[in-house]
Formats: structure tokens, sequence, C-alpha cells
């Protein structure tokens, strides 16, 4: 068994996206991770002769602009985590802004390819240029961690992105405090400005009265929330 650690030491993008993740839309990145079969350790003869190719799709929602009071009411994180966000909250106030990324993966197929894996990984990554497939992403990694190794992508790829993504949401001023909501960024006020717009045509009250409540913002629109029971 390869320890993780030493899979991820193994794992490297033979072709990275050449856009950044879209600042105000969703990103979809086809991969391919290539790696020698597990089975080689054990069938020495099949060594650099075979590679599985595993392909599919990452997507990547809106970056949302969140805060420490709304991270601290995001359930599934452990304690040395909301303590940090409680650090944070102190340290920058608990309306700072910060940018959140969410992605889902999309499996696709599995299949065993003649040859060994980084041509094989090279051949794909020459294939994908030459169709100006930008949105995709090639790497080599160890079978048992395929996952660790797309998740180490996904990483290196927000990271990557972040600087560039902070800077347009802040051009558009959607960072900006409003002190009226206790310095709630704009993104945040524009997004509770929604939910009322929906709550008013059959939206559900719940899931707003939920959101101001996560937000820690319920005293700032009490009022107008229940102004929608009259």
């Amino acid at each position: 068994m390869v320890d993780w650690n030493k899979a991820i030491e193994q794992t490297y993008v033979v072709k990275f996206p050449q856009q950044h993740l879209a600042t105000f839309g969703i990103t979809e990145i086809d991969y391919f991770i290539v790696t020698e079969p597990v089975y080689t350790a054990f069938n020495p003869s099949k060594q650099q002769l075979e590679g599985v190719l595993r392909t599919g799709k990452v997507k990547a929602n809106q970056p949302h602009v969140i805060t420490p009071n709304y991270a601290l009411n995001i359930s599934g994180f452990s304690k040395s985590a909301y303590e940090y966000m409680e650090s944070i909250s102190c340290e920058y106030g608990p309306n700072s802004p910060a940018i959140m990324y969410q992605y889902s993966n999309d499996p696709g197929n599995l299949e065993i390819i003649n040859g060994i894996p980084t041509e094989i990984a090279q051949r794909i990554s020459k294939d994908l240029s030459d169709r100006n497939n930008h949105l995709s992403v090639v790497i080599v990694g160890v079978d048992e961690f395929w996952d660790a190794a797309l998740l180490k992508f996904i990483y290196e790829y927000t990271e990557a992105s972040i600087s560039f993504n902070s800077q347009e949401i802040r051009y558009a001023g959607l960072l900006d405090p409003v002190e009226r909501y206790g310095n709630l960024p704009v993104a945040v006020v524009n997004q509770i400005e929604e939910m009322f717009k929906s709550v008013s045509v059959g939206g559900s009250v719940e899931i707003l009265k939920k959101e101001l409540e996560k937000w820690g913002i319920y005293q700032f629109y009490e009022d107008r929330f229940l102004g929608l029971f009259k």
C-alpha cells in the first residue's frame, strides 16, 4: 500500500487549464487522470505497458462572498476550524469579507490504454491543446489515490485563481461594507435583497429567515421580515 503523502508527491499536472476560475459564473473543467494500474505491483510484466485513464468533469460554482459570522454557522467543520473562524471574526470583524469556493465532481469513464502513463498523458495533453480545449487538466497520479490527485489539482487551481477573482469582485464594489447593515459586504446585501424579492412572489420565508440568522443580521432586517406577514 502506497502512503498517501508519497502518492501526492508523485502526482503532477501535465496540462493546466489556461483560464482562471470564472468570477461571475460557473466553471467546468474536463479532467484526465492517468495512473499506472495497481495490478502491476502483482504482475511486473505489465509495468510500463498499460495505463489507467479516468475522465470526468469538475464543476466550480460561482465564488461566493462569505463572512466569519456566516462560516461559523456552516455545519461539518472541525472544532479547530470554528476556533480559527472565531479568531478571524475577533481580529477583522464578524462581517469582514472572504471568498468561498464550492466544487462538485462528475466522474466519467475508466479505461485501460496501452503505453507508459507519462506518454499517454502527453498524448492527451497535445490532443486537447490541438482542439483548443483550454478548460481541461491532465494529471499523472497514483492509481489508489487518483481522487487525491484531483483534490490536489483543485487546491492548486483555486490558489492560482483567488487573486484574480478577488480583484474582480473588489473592482465591482461587491466587497464594500454597508454601514446600515453592520458593515455587511455589498455582495451579501444584494443576495438578501434577491431573497426578499423571491419571498414576495412565493419563495420560502423559512429559508430567508435561516439565511438572515446565518449571516447574523436578522436584527437589521427584523421589521422588514415581520412586515412580510402583514
